[in-house]
């Protein structure tokens, strides 16, 4: 299945008589909840490469904040949404480790944006997610995952505190709610459809 136009990254057909097929990750850093967010929001049964998480793995993988974490994303997870009838997005959930970074110059190709998710206990592990997003060329938004335990900050601090730039989305959302994930989404299918050239074929 080819779910990126043949234009590469930041294109989108010209001719929209049929929906517009669109690739967009679901990034953010260990056990921020991609997972979850994609089987929330998949309309087919999600595909997902979920191990448990041993003893060996606790040794590379910062469970800082996460110590509830029993499973952890081993190559992608995969979902597909209709936004419309006009589109839809195939959804790629990527690992959060350093160990798995090699697989990101696959998954990123072809790729039109990322929802980056957040977590407000330990903002500092998205640095290098956003790093790696931004080095990719990849528009992108932000969403908060609410967990219940987590702090609230006014977004003006987060946005800050993230560096984000003045146009990046940052939205707050549960990744266990379909319509506020859905609202996510669409606010990152808004940002990179507002930025994308129109002039690859499909």
């Amino acid at each position: 299945m080819d779910s990126s136009p043949s234009g590469g990254p930041g294109a989108l057909p010209e001719d929209a008589s049929e929906p517009i097929l669109v690739k967009v990750l679901i990034a953010g850093p260990f056990g921020v909840g991609k997972t979850t967010m994609i089987r929330t929001l998949s309309e087919t049964p999600p595909f997902h490469t979920e191990e448990v998480l041993t003893q060996a793995g606790a040794l590379v993988d910062d469970l800082s904040g996460v110590r509830e974490k029993a499973t952890t994303t081993v190559a992608i997870d995969f979902g597909r949404r209709t936004l419309s009838d006009e589109l839809i997005l195939y959804l790629f959930g990527t690992p959060g480790q350093k160990r798995f970074l090699p697989l990101w110059e696959d998954i990123v190709e072809g790729a039109l944006g990322a929802l980056v998710l957040v977590d407000t206990r330990r903002l500092d592990a998205s640095f290098e997610v956003m790093d790696i997003i931004e080095e990719a060329g990849l528009r992108y938004a932000v969403a908060v995952n609410a967990f219940p335990d987590a702090p609230l900050h006014d977004p003006s601090i987060l946005r800050d505190h993230l560096d984000l730039l003045p146009d990046t989305p940052l939205v707050v959302c549960d990744a266990r709610d379909r319509d506020q994930s859905a609202d996510a989404l669409i606010t990152l299918a808004r940002h990179v459809m507002a930025h994308a050239p129109v002039g690859a074929a499909r």
